[in-house]
């Protein structure tokens, strides 16, 4: 599955949906940085922190929690269209059928509670510029800058070179994190624009990779080839988000390790443990989280492939020099 390179609006300015923008970040790159997370993403990962970020459209949530129940309120109840919303008697609180639901969205401009609320927002580059320059004063003194992450921001390119190209205008780092599974026209028509490309080796053998993310794994290696081939001057940092009896075995990291060997602009790979912070989000959005349950690492298996790494790239260090 593809997704559309970005929406226009009459003005010919690229727009994007976005998720989240989140302030004083310090994980997404160097220094304290504004991260910026479009929605869409072409990837389905049996461990996704992210469900909000998965489909390109905005969409309802409910916060079941929030809800003052229908007594005190129901002002939701006769603005839906299709009649998605009902009172569960139980507890006289609002209930969404997610299979009528159609994110129209018009319960949210009802909700005084914010118990219904959307993933999601239309955005322009001037729009999400200005809310990354609300953060401006720190960059400068940190290194920091703009970080564009998702769901996947290559399925945007548009959008994403005018937003980074124009960050860059301004004198801003620019940063972007990608699972690399786009057309690598798109990778190409971005990465100009990047100083930072941090990317993910979810899974390197080609099996596994269908398995547990739905596609398959040869558009991204090839991709990140290309990459660090085409743009020697992007500096780049490999990650493997780690997860337990999936891909937290010697053969994966060697094999990530080979991959990134010879590349100097490749210039770290990092660990990152599975947390499960994003479990109530598949709540919010009427999904079940998975049959498959993910615990995070030991932190004595994260020290020792993190030692089994750095041996590794510091010895490969040491034969450059």
């Amino acid at each position: 599955m593809e997704m559309s390179r970005s929406n226009f609006h009459a003005d010919d300015e690229p727009h994007a949906v976005v998720v989240n923008i989140q302030h004083f970040s310090t994980h997404d790159g160097s220094g304290i940085r504004t991260t910026v997370f479009l929605k869409g993403c072409s990837l389905r990962c049996s461990w996704c922190c992210n469900p909000e970020s998965i489909k390109p459209a905005p969409e309802l949530a409910f916060n079941r929690g929030q809800c003052i129940g229908a007594a005190a309120c129901g002002r939701c109840l006769p603005v839906c269209p299709v009649q998605a919303l009902h009172v569960d008697s139980a507890d006289d609180r609002i209930r969404v059928n997610w299979a009528l639901c159609n994110d129209c969205g018009e319960c949210v401009k009802a909700c005084p509670s914010r118990a219904l609320y959307r993933f999601g927002k239309l955005m322009s580059v001037a729009e999400v510029l200005a809310e990354v320059e609300r953060d401006g004063a720190f960059y400068g003194e940190s290194g920091g800058g703009l970080t564009l992450s998702g769901g996947e921001c290559l399925l945007q390119p548009d959008f994403s070179a005018a937003l980074l190209e124009s960050a860059r205008r301004r004198g801003l780092d620019t940063a972007i994190e990608t699972a690399g599974n786009v057309p690598w026209a798109f990778m190409k028509q971005v990465l100009p624009h990047v100083d930072t490309m941090l990317h993910d080796y979810k899974l390197t053998d080609r099996g596994k990779h269908r398995r547990w993310t739905g596609v398959d794994n040869a558009r991204i290696l090839e991709n990140y080839q290309r990459a660090y081939r085409e743009f020697p001057e992007v500096r780049f940092i490999a990650r493997i988000p780690l997860i337990p009896n999936v891909n937290d075995d010697e053969a994966h990291i060697d094999a990530v390790l080979a991959a990134i060997e010879g590349h100097p602009n490749v210039v770290e790979l990092e660990l990152l443990p599975y947390h499960g912070f994003g479990e109530s989000k598949y709540r919010f959005l009427g999904l079940e989280s998975g049959a498959q349950e993910f615990s995070p690492p030991t932190p004595e298996r994260l020290a020792a492939l993190r030692q089994r790494i750095e041996k590794r790239m510091n010895r490969e260090k040491g034969a450059r020099h």
